[in-house]
């Protein structure tokens, strides 16, 4: 009787939905790492440069699905996938959406996923296409859905990039994505504002970013002391300023930037918040109580 041999060392197939700057990206690292690929892309000349690397470009997202089980999906936004795959055979499929969304576009896209046949993991992407295949560049993908599915594929899916589980609600991956990426610009807005004010200056601004930069460095590990507190309900443990203080020096800040001939419209907002917390009576606190005031 004629036994199947098994190679451990093969490499699992891949099935790449999306050929954008990412999707090529991703590509291209899982070819250079061995592993069979199969691609689609709306626009088919985004794969030829693929195709001379190894990989196999389908004429349809259909018949992309069907050549293996991985399906990864990166494309523009929530509504393209239901454009690629409408009328698609998902069945026995493990799905990996790799296309930004919002939480709710998550889960609706799990529920949708399984009403197909298909297994399904949600991912957050927390790189740009230079950091894929670059492990010391420090990107990775946030994932969440089925854990089982996850483990399964984490040899393949963390060779192009590192993973992060974040937990079975299909929506976590792109919560933590967006909230990470909500800080991200919401650190750009205060660099702005900074350059902003040496704008008109005799100040070279290549001379203000280290000092810009380690001094950011500086107050990142803050997150640390808000989370603590948010998770305690104290507000007012180890406090070095309090909201008291640092309201009271918010003129000087908008003073300066009215001397400067800048627009304050990136700082009044959060200002506007500290003293609606200040208001409440709440002065002794650290700023964390501004979260509070954010949620409807």
């Amino acid at each position: 009787m004629a036994h199947t041999t098994v190679d451990p060392t093969a490499k699992t197939p891949v099935t790449l939905l999306g050929l954008g700057a990412m999707g090529t990206a991703l590509a291209r690292t899982w070819l250079a790492a061995g592993h069979p690929v199969t691609v689609w892309n709306r626009t088919p000349s985004r794969a030829t440069a693929l195709a001379a690397d190894g990989a196999s470009v389908a004429a349809t997202a259909a018949e992309a699905v069907a050549a293996n089980t991985l399906v990864v999906v990166c494309l523009l936004d929530d509504a393209s996938i239901d454009q690629a795959l409408a009328g698609t055979d998902l069945t026995g499929r493990d799905l990996v959406n790799l296309t930004t969304s919002t939480p709710e576009q998550a889960r609706a896209r799990a529920a949708w996923a399984h009403e197909r046949g298909a297994r399904y993991l949600d991912g957050g992407i927390m790189a740009v296409p230079p950091m894929i295949g670059v492990p010391q560049a420090g990107g990775y993908v946030f994932y969440s859905g089925s854990r089982e599915l996850f483990d399964r594929h984490r040899p393949t899916l963390a060779v192009p990039v590192d993973t992060r589980w974040v937990g079975e609600d299909p929506g976590h991956a792109a919560l933590h994505d967006v909230a990470l990426l909500s800080a991200m610009y919401g650190m750009f807005a205060g660099a702005a504002h900074a350059f902003a004010l040496i704008r008109k200056e005799d100040i070279d601004p290549t001379a203000l970013a280290p000092l810009l930069a380690d001094w950011l460095t500086a107050m990142a590990p803050a997150v640390h002391q808000t989370a603590d507190q948010l998770r305690t309900g104290d507000y007012t443990t180890n406090v070095v300023s309090n909201l008291a203080m640092q309201v009271a020096g918010t003129p000087t800040f908008l003073a300066t930037a009215e001397q400067q001939g800048v627009s304050p419209e990136l700082l009044t907002p959060y200002f506007d918040l500290m003293r609606r917390r200040l208001a409440e009576g709440n002065g002794n606190e650290d700023l964390t109580g501004v979260v509070d005031l954010l949620l409807r």
